[in-house]
């Protein structure tokens, strides 16, 4: 659909109730009291958030390894990622690979907070996962997080003979900001050379400025609220200026844009009670009208960070399998 129909369709795709578990965890976030991330010092909202991330989420399902590894990165820095082998690599037939990045703001999260999402990525698609623990703002700004995410899938693929894994079948993915680097190292991957099968987008942000409909209408009470999204920012950005930068703001950066033709397809999983979800549907329209493969799944009833509830919320399994059933697909991973 174009911008125009993308808008239209918006009044016409009215929010389903709120999932009766969503609503739930929502209280008890309220009944917990604990300090909204705009309140505090980004070091406080890390270690709020390393507690707080696993209470809800499923437990970690077993893998054949888990590798901890340090990759290097373009400012002579390193950084930690972690590859999760689901079974034993078969060095005649290597591992499709997905390289993911957490979400959190550019601010808070790690490999860590999203070790049982990247275990039950990888339990459920057969694919190795490589998670990424790109640096933090607001020590570390923008655009340091996309150099640091490309640098990985970089490194990755270059190292994939010797990890034992399938240079001809990657793919990137990531939820919520870790969404915006996998999108942006899509587009850098392909003019690069790098080939990729898919870029996995879990609720990504990719809007320079959050003025749509939804997030107005989801601005308070839905988890991310419009105050934390710009704490976030707040810390990420340099200045203003970063926002028209096209590696922040993919869907309309006032910069120069890349052109979207010959990207890897894309899955988008789109939250209807997300202050995100009119830019991701608008993202969708963007492949489009680049004719660029693309499916957005739209999961009603559910809140940003839902990928997230797996513990608490019975319908975040089916979310996990359909993300896990396109990496299958388009990595084309034979079911034993």
């Amino acid at each position: 659909m174009s911008s125009s129909r993308a808008s239209n369709a918006r009044q016409f795709l009215a929010p389903m109730p709120l999932n009766p578990a969503v609503a739930q965890v929502i209280e008890l976030i309220a009944k917990a009291k604990r300090p909204p991330f705009h309140t505090l010092e980004p070091s406080a909202a890390r270690a709020s958030y390393e507690r707080s991330a696993l209470i809800l989420d499923i437990p970690p399902a077993a893998m054949f390894d888990v590798q901890e590894l340090m990759i290097p990165t373009r400012d002579h820095a390193s950084i930690r990622a972690r590859l999760y082998h689901p079974v034993e690599p078969n060095w005649a037939v290597p591992t499709p690979t997905l390289v993911y990045f957490h979400g959190g703001g550019f601010v808070v999260g790690s490999i860590d907070t999203h070790d049982s999402l990247c275990r039950r990525l990888a339990a459920d698609s057969g694919c190795a996962v490589a998670s990424v623990d790109y640096r933090l703002a607001p020590e570390h700004q923008f655009p340091t997080a996309v150099h640091d995410a490309f640098d990985a899938l970089t490194w990755f693929h270059a190292q994939a003979a010797s990890l034992g894994l399938d240079s001809t079948r990657f793919a990137v993915g990531g939820d919520s900001a870790g969404g915006t680097l996998a999108t942006v190292s899509a587009l850098l991957a392909r003019d690069t050379g790098i080939p990729l099968r898919v870029q996995l987008l879990i609720y990504p942000g990719v809007s320079a400025r959050q003025d749509t409909q939804s997030h107005a209408q989801f601005a308070e009470g839905f988890v991310l609220s419009a105050k934390t999204i710009q704490w976030f920012f707040a810390q990420y950005l340099r200045d203003e200026k970063d926002r028209d930068d096209w590696r922040f703001a993919p869907l309309d950066a006032r910069g120069a844009m890349p052109d979207f033709t010959g990207v890897a397809p894309a899955w988008i999983a789109a939250a209807d009670h997300d202050p995100l979800f009119d830019e991701d549907i608008a993202y969708a329209d963007k492949f489009e009208r680049a004719h660029v493969p693309v499916k957005l799944v739209r999961y009603e009833g559910m809140t940003h960070e839902f990928f997230k509830m797996g513990g608490f919320v019975p319908e975040v399994a089916k979310a996990h399998a359909d993300a896990a059933d396109a990496l299958r697909r388009y990595m084309n991973v034979t079911e034993s």
